[in-house]
């Protein structure tokens, strides 16, 4: 039972980081309609940002949220405008296009990070790093705690942005139908450039609260964009909700799946609900959240 619950603890807590880097694509999928496949390149960017931050300016990783969030959105804002806008301006050019533009973007982006940085692996050790704290038998992370928290307090600010301010309604509104949105004054092409910039920030305050945990290398941007696909289609497309039931269940299926099948097929339990998702519940969690 012990281990039981020590692998349900691991697999909410790190579904809960999960979740944040599926809103992030999530949002950006229902406003846009295409998946971002430049999404975990981004957050590796903002933890090479973090790396450098805490290594030669002596700053917490976790106080340099303050700086990854605003840089990325301001990435998030440019990719958007000079590269997948003018695309959607291009009648002859089909929407596969534009994910296509976010593979390229993806390749460049970790390619840069290779030669600035080289292919070695970097790490952000800080004394909670590798700190852990019990309660009763079950042994918790210092670094994903806190991780997890923070997740959770940008996941509500996120769902309050959505539902009580203009921009939110805005955003939402041209995830609805961009056409009767426009008609009603709301500017579209901003509004696309802003939710990019958000998926952006959110993906790299991810990365920024990951550092700690893990190793850093050009190519970590691969996996994590798979698991945030992963997640999107869980979650169902366009749907937040969802992707915070598709994060914990990503979380849960690799933590079991390491713990009870072994440490190599960890993402392959993950694949393979995936997969199911697919077959028997294709509209993923939101034929049964409705949002």
């Amino acid at each position: 039972m012990d281990v039981f619950l020590q692998t349900l603890v691991a697999g909410v807590l790190k579904g809960g980081l999960y979740a944040l880097i599926g809103i992030g694509m999530t949002l950006i999928m229902g406003v846009m309609g295409i998946i971002n496949l430049a999404h975990g390149q981004m957050m590796m960017v903002a933890m090479y940002l973090t790396y450098v931050c805490f290594h030669y300016m002596g700053l917490d990783p976790y106080l340099v949220l303050l700086i990854s969030m605003p840089c990325l959105f301001l990435l998030g804002v440019v990719i958007q405008k000079y590269t997948l806008n003018p695309l959607l301006k291009v009648e002859s050019l089909l929407p596969e296009n534009q994910v296509l533009m976010t593979v390229g973007i993806a390749m460049v982006l970790t390619e840069v990070a290779r030669f600035i940085f080289s292919s070695n692996y970097l790490s952000a050790k800080t004394p909670y790093s590798d700190a852990t704290f019990f309660v009763g038998n079950i042994s918790f992370s210092v670094a994903l705690t806190i991780a997890f928290g923070f997740s959770c307090v940008l996941t509500f600010l996120m769902f309050w942005f959505l539902l009580k301010t203009d921009m939110g309604r805005s955003i939402r509104a041209v995830a609805q139908d961009t056409e009767a949105a426009s008609l009603m004054g709301v500017n579209a092409e901003r509004i696309r450039n802003y939710t990019m910039g958000i998926g952006a920030a959110l993906v790299a305050a991810a990365g920024t609260l990951l550092l700690p945990l893990y190793y850093l290398y050009p190519d970590l941007g691969g996996p994590f964009t798979r698991r945030a696909f992963i997640i999107t289609i869980l979650g169902g497309l366009g749907s937040t909700v969802g992707a915070i039931l598709g994060g914990i269940t990503l979380g849960l299926a690799e933590a079991f799946g390491a713990t009870y099948i072994g440490m190599d097929f960890e993402e392959m339990v993950g694949l393979i609900i995936f997969v199911l998702v697919l077959l028997f519940l294709p509209g993923g969690f939101k034929r049964l959240t409705k949002v």
